[in-house]
């Protein structure tokens, strides 16, 4: 397993400054973003694939810091109920799936997005109870008439360029935000689809990390090493649905912290662990969104704590004392 970090932290430097920030630290891979939420400081895809110079310019700045690119990153919502919208983060994952086309990259992750409630709406709406029976019908809607047939054939557009991953964040607010409806998308669509996991936005839904990742078995292609900690004084007041300011971090429910300031050493290393137990053993990918910490301090802290707990060597072929 190899060391990673999604690069739109440092999205105020150029791509140089930034690796070589990474080079320093002894980071072995880096996740681009190159379109939607993560924007595109350091990958501007129509560019790259418009300019064959560009493109070779490119890819010899990653191999004069000896860093490899991992995955690209484009999460966005190309279903959202307002048209312009989701053409926007279309276009953008189309272009994220023919660059990395050209880099030889097989995963390019993003989120499974969230319709709204009827073709009529224009914004998205995400249904977390059954009832009034209201919801049920929304989920009818978003799940067969929207979600899976647009997934299908995007996801065989993405196939036919050699894109064999498209890794789902399960993210809340989107139509896919646990291992069930992850699932649930992946026997709709087929195998290309999978789960970008990121154990912070499960942590606070309530979901055990190492039984999600053992529920998941075959079918995580990237994972983000990033924390949350739960507030219990906040929590046992109102709860873990929480739409304060992520910056209201002191009456928060919950917020996000680099790897090892939610929870402890042995938690991270069960979870390292069991990723390997289920066949996942291509990188952790740091995702700083520690907001008590600046990029610089939450960046070094989490490289520190994960080379305590990556396990790098391959998986033995026997055991000698078996």
């Amino acid at each position: 397993m190899k060391l990673s970090v999604l690069t739109n932290l440092f999205g105020d430097l150029t791509l140089d400054e930034a690796l070589t920030k990474f080079e320093k630290l002894g980071i072995e891979c880096v996740e681009i973003g190159c379109g939607g939420y993560p924007g595109k400081a350091h990958c501007d895809p129509k560019k790259l694939l418009n300019d064959e110079k560009a493109l070779a310019d490119y890819k010899a700045t990653f191999a004069r810091h000896g860093i490899e690119i991992c995955a690209l990153s484009v999460h966005g919502n190309a279903v959202h109920p307002d048209k312009a919208i989701a053409n926007a983060f279309h276009e953008d994952f189309v272009d994220a799936v023919l660059l990395a086309e050209k880099l030889g990259i097989d995963t390019v992750i993003t989120f499974s997005g969230c319709p709204g409630g009827s073709s009529r709406d224009k914004t998205p709406n995400w249904v977390t109870c059954p009832w009034p029976e209201d919801f049920g019908a929304i989920l009818e809607y978003q799940w067969k008439k929207v979600l899976i047939p647009y997934w299908k054939k995007t996801a065989a557009f993405a196939k036919e360029h050699g894109v064999t991953k498209i890794a789902f964040e399960m993210h809340p607010g989107f139509c896919v935000y646990n291992p069930e409806t992850l699932l649930r998308l992946r026997k709709a669509v087929g195998p290309t689809i999978g789960a970008n996991f990121d154990p912070s936005h499960l942590i606070w839904q309530g979901i055990d990390p190492v039984a999600a990742i053992r529920e998941l078995e075959g079918a995580i292609y990237h994972v983000h090493a990033k924390d949350t900690e739960i507030d219990h004084y906040n929590t046992a007041k109102n709860g873990v649905l929480d739409t304060k300011h992520y910056g209201d971090e002191l009456h928060r429910a919950w917020i996000f912290r680099s790897v090892g300031y939610g929870n402890g050493l042995q938690y991270w290393r069960d979870l390292i662990s069991n990723l390997r137990l289920t066949g996942y053993d291509k990188v952790m990918s740091i995702e700083h969104e520690d907001s008590l910490m600046t990029t610089d301090e939450g960046l070094s802290h989490a490289v520190e704590f994960l080379r305590e707990s990556i396990i790098r060597d391959p998986k033995p072929s026997s055991m000698h004392w078996a």
